[in-house]
């Protein structure tokens, strides 16, 4: 009995198995392949458009990209330059790594800065996070993988980079950054893009 149990047993998860596997193949052959965007010539009217188009999208898909850092770049022809402030090293190496990588990509100028390591700082991130992210009326740019308000802190000194949809936004981050305790100043550098 124990025998016919333990075989009726394989005999189920091996045809979940099977089962599994051929929705797998079969979702797959009805799927499109990916398609990869054509780079235009360099030469061309949309080519820097093109090329900080995909600077952009590397830059963002970096995994230790976060709401404490400001990734900003400029395309001239086959050149990038990157600037910004980062909290860990190894992204700023990683932004450069990423950007060389891209196609049509000749030199890249990495003047990324790295914030200097304060636990002072790292206190005054978490409250600045938390007081313009619990705003009800900025709650809704923090949904994505990074948000959309990126606050930089260096030596008790706030910047707010990023985009807002509304003046209104700009103002309210602007006055709740302010209410954080142990703050110097706040830099609002955030900019009203109207989808």
């Amino acid at each position: 009995m124990r025998k016919f149990i333990q075989s009726s047993f394989q005999r189920i998860v091996l045809g979940l198995f099977a089962l599994l596997l051929v929705l797998g193949l079969a979702g797959r052959s009805f799927a499109s392949p990916p398609t990869r965007q054509q780079a235009p010539a360099p030469d061309s009217a949309g080519y820097e458009a093109w090329l900080a188009n995909q600077v952009r999208h590397n830059l963002v898909m970096l995994p230790f990209y976060s709401v404490f850092d400001n990734l900003e770049y400029k395309v001239d022809g086959d050149k990038v330059t990157l600037v910004g402030q980062v909290v860990q090293p190894i992204l700023k190496d990683e932004a450069a790594s990423a950007v060389k990588r891209i196609e049509g990509v000749q030199s890249v100028d990495n003047q990324i800065q790295v914030l200097p390591v304060s636990f002072f700082d790292n206190s005054i991130r978490r409250a600045e996070y938390r007081a313009v992210y619990s705003f009800p009326g900025l709650q809704m740019y923090s949904l994505g993988s990074v948000p959309q308000i990126h606050i930089i802190v260096n030596n008790g000194h706030v910047t707010l980079e990023g985009v807002v949809a509304r003046q209104a936004d700009k103002d309210a981050a602007n006055i709740v950054a302010n209410r954080v305790p142990n703050v110097f100043s706040v830099t609002n550098n955030l900019r009203v893009v109207k989808s």
